[in-house]
């Protein structure tokens, strides 16, 4: 029986392409670095910050230092005008909320409380999860692991909404059904859009139910 639907943030409630990248170049500039490549572009959608900072740096301890030391220091609040949440996301999440009880797990790390807050959610979601809570990110399933274990919800009772290959093997690590969003990854429960998520929680869960 479903209890819990667990959600991605970037790339399933909102787009965070334009904002992703404008905070990297910002960090990656006051260091002395170029701007992103058009591949850690797409590979900034997903990754934790330090995932980011470690493919650029390839390994360079003193580089990846010097881009965290900027990353602690900057207000990242002025990139959040760039973000583009889905259309009708505060009404969607609330009527999927008089089901079941639904949870955030995350890369994100020091941003994610203020962009929960910035997109009007700090009430909606009953357990949040990220990297900000000292645990491996994604594709190790530690964050999904707390987000359960914060619900007291089991493996089988709760499905995880993303929308990246990263998102899926840390989903299958943790034991739970995974539905997908758009094109950035592939499995067999799959939706183009968020709007159609209610549809696929009926097919996969059966006639939905007030918890």
């Amino acid at each position: 029986m479903l209890e819990l639907v667990i959600f991605d943030a970037d790339g399933v409630l909102f787009d965070s392409t334009e904002s992703n990248t404008a905070y990297y170049n910002e960090i990656f500039a006051r260091v002395g670095e170029p701007a992103m490549s058009p591949f850690e572009e797409k590979a900034g959608i997903f990754m934790s910050a330090s995932q980011v900072f470690e493919l650029r740096a390839g390994g360079d301890q003193q580089r990846i230092a010097a881009m965290r030391e900027v990353a602690r220091a900057m207000d990242a609040t002025p990139f959040f005008d760039l973000l583009r949440p889905f259309p009708g996301l505060h009404s969607l999440l609330l009527a999927i909320r008089c089901l079941y009880r639904i949870g955030l797990a995350t890369n994100r790390s020091a941003t994610i409380p203020g962009i929960i807050d910035y997109l009007g959610l700090t009430e909606v979601f009953d357990v949040v999860a990220s990297v900000r809570d000292k645990v491996k990110p994604k594709p190790a399933p530690d964050i999904l692991d707390l987000c359960l274990k914060r619900a007291n919800v089991l493996p089988a009772n709760a499905v995880y909404v993303g929308d990246s290959e990263t998102d899926r093997i840390a989903s299958h690590a943790a034991q739970l059904e995974f539905i997908g969003v758009g094109d950035r990854v592939e499995h067999e429960n799959l939706i183009v859009r968020l709007d159609q998520l209610p549809a696929a929680l009926e097919r996969l869960f059966g006639t939905t139910r007030p918890i």
